[in-house]
Parts: structure tokens; sequence; C-alpha cells
């Protein structure tokens, strides 16, 4: 008797011109693991929705709400009249904003802001880097040392270190005129002196951050890359900037993004160290701008307007910084 047997018979080979790619693509479907097909969304693909969702209800309520207020006044005939009642409230529609487009003043506080943001950064990033580096260098007590003064600084309200700079650099009682032998030198009077000396705060209080994430950065990379490279003969800087800096790619992104949005919405230290803007408007920045606008002017419609602008600025370089998160998760 014939014994019998369970294997399937062999494939034909396939004609020439026949559908062989089809069938061999069904059968490394059919062949692939069932591991590594997507699982179908479930309620489990809302559990963390779920998790977030109180956060998200207080941000929902005090950041639509506002924004949605802001965005209302800028189209509105607002001022005190309005507020008082004396007037009624009218719509302007985008009078607001062909006003504030039309006017030169804007346009070159736009300017300022944009110049004077991105000296901070960069300033920022070189301090920040080189001290990070620098922690690298230095034994326990010395970066223990350096790590709490950085805080300390950080921790510092805007508001305190503003006074404390302008106290440094005073032209009467300031102990910088008197080491540098500058006599009575006001560096609130010319423009870029004012702005140099509200940029080196906002640098002191700024580059902490910066120090901290890169250092954290530089310990998460093999001791052996770094040993590598200074067997080869490459000194600190190249190794800075053909070893660490291209690996390091992601947390730079973070911290130059998160340094452009809170520079170019510094207020508190313009406004407390050049009196509000300086003579005749020479430091305005544009939140300063804003302020003046708004309470200062009693033009709330203009000043929200302003807003508006900075919001839309600080949203597409958020969206940069997004998409820039995105594409290292795929390099990933």
């Amino acid at each position: 008797m014939d014994r019998p047997t369970a294997d399937a018979p062999p494939l034909a080979a396939p004609q020439a011109g026949g559908p062989a790619p089809a069938v061999a693509a069904r059968l490394v479907r059919r062949a692939a693991p069932a591991g590594r097909r997507p699982a179908p969304r479930g309620r489990d693909g809302w559990t963390p929705w779920l998790y977030l969702a109180p956060a998200l209800a207080v941000l929902g309520g005090l950041l639509v709400y506002p924004v949605y207020q802001l965005g209302l006044i800028s189209f509105l005939e607002y001022t005190q009249a309005q507020v008082s009642g004396g007037e009624p409230t009218t719509f302007k529609g985008l009078g607001n904003y062909a006003e504030l487009f039309g006017d030169d003043q804007f346009w070159q506080v736009l300017l300022a802001t944009v110049l004077f943001a991105a000296a901070c950064v960069v300033c920022t990033l070189a301090a920040g880097c080189a001290l990070a580096v620098l922690l690298t260098r230095v034994r326990a007590v010395p970066r223990l040392a350096l790590m709490l003064a950085a805080l300390g600084a950080w921790a510092t309200p805007a508001i305190t270190g503003s006074t404390v700079w302008l106290f440094l650099f005073d032209a009467d009682f300031g102990p910088v005129n008197r080491i540098l032998g500058l006599g009575d030198h006001s560096w609130t009077y010319g423009r870029l002196s004012a702005f140099l000396l509200v940029l080196l705060e906002v640098v002191w209080c700024s580059f902490p951050f910066v120090m901290v994430t890169v250092y954290a950065g530089i310990r998460a990379v093999p001791s052996e890359v770094l040993e590598a490279a200074a067997l080869d003969g490459a000194s600190q800087w190249r190794i800075w900037r053909s070893v660490l800096a291209p690996m390091l790619r992601p947390v730079l992104t973070v911290v130059t993004i998160q340094s452009v949005i809170w520079d170019f919405k510094v207020f508190t230290q313009i406004y407390v160290m050049t009196g509000g803007g300086g003579i005749a408007g020479q430091n305005l920045v544009l939140n300063v701008y804003a302020y003046q606008k708004a309470f200062a002017s009693s033009q709330y419609s203009l000043g929200s307007a302003i807003g508006v602008v900075m919001l839309l600025i600080l949203l597409a370089v958020t969206l940069v910084y997004l998409r820039l998160l995105r594409r290292q998760g795929e390099e990933l």
C-alpha cells in the first residue's frame, strides 16, 4: 500500500511573463510573523489621553479663552472710551493690523526684537555650552560650586536680577565703572550700551538651563568615543565640533528653540533696566511696545494686535521645533 503524505505538492515554476511577483508578494505576506502586524486601536489607545484630560482641561481654560479674547479685541475699536462706556464698541476688522503694519516704529521695534533675541540666543548657547564642557573637566568640588552658582542665577527672579545689574553698572555708585575707570559713564543712555547691559543680564539668568542640559547630554556620550578622538590627536574644539555637537544635536535643538522663545518675549529686563524702553523708545522690544500701546496709550486694540503678531511668530517657531523633534524621532 502506498504511503500517504501530508506534504503539499511543490509549486510549479512560473512561466516567463507569468504573475510571479504577485504570487511571491502574497506568499511573503502570508509568511510574515503575526507579531509585526500593527495592533488594532482599542480602548487602550485612549488611555494616555484619559490621563492627560485634566491637565488639558486646565490648560484649555487658561490659554484658549485669553487667546480668544486677545484675537477678538484686535478686531475691535477698543480704547479707554469703550472701556468706560462713553462710546460703543465697533468692529474694525483688519483696521488695527493695517494701522500697525503701516507704522514705521512697529517695523523698527520688530527688527530690534529679532536682532536682540538672536544675540541673546547666541551668547546664551556659547556660554552654556562652554561651561558644560568645563564641568566635565574639573573635579567634584569646583563642579558642585559652579553648579550651585549657576542654579542660583537661574532661580533669581528677573526683576531682582535686573535691579542688581543696574546697581553694578550704576553711573554714580556702581563698582563696574570704578573697576574699569569709566567715571560717571551711563550704560543706559546709549542705545547699544543699554541693549548690551540687558543682554548681559538675560544671558546671566538664562545660561544655567543650557549648561545643565548640555552637561547631561555630554555625560550620556560614551567615554570611549571621546577617548578615541583624543588618541587621534583631536583638539578640544575639534572634539566638540566633530564629535560632541553632532551627537548632541537633539539636545542643542531643544535648548536653541526654547531660548528663542524666551528671549523673544523679554519684558521685565528691558522695562526695568531701561526705564520702560529707553530714551525716546530707543530700546523698545515687542513686548514693551505692546504694553505701552495697550496701557500707556489706552489703545487696547493695537496692543492686542501686537500680541497676536507675537503669538503667530512664536507659533511658527514652535512648529519648527516640533518638526525638528519629529525628524529626530524618525532618525532614531
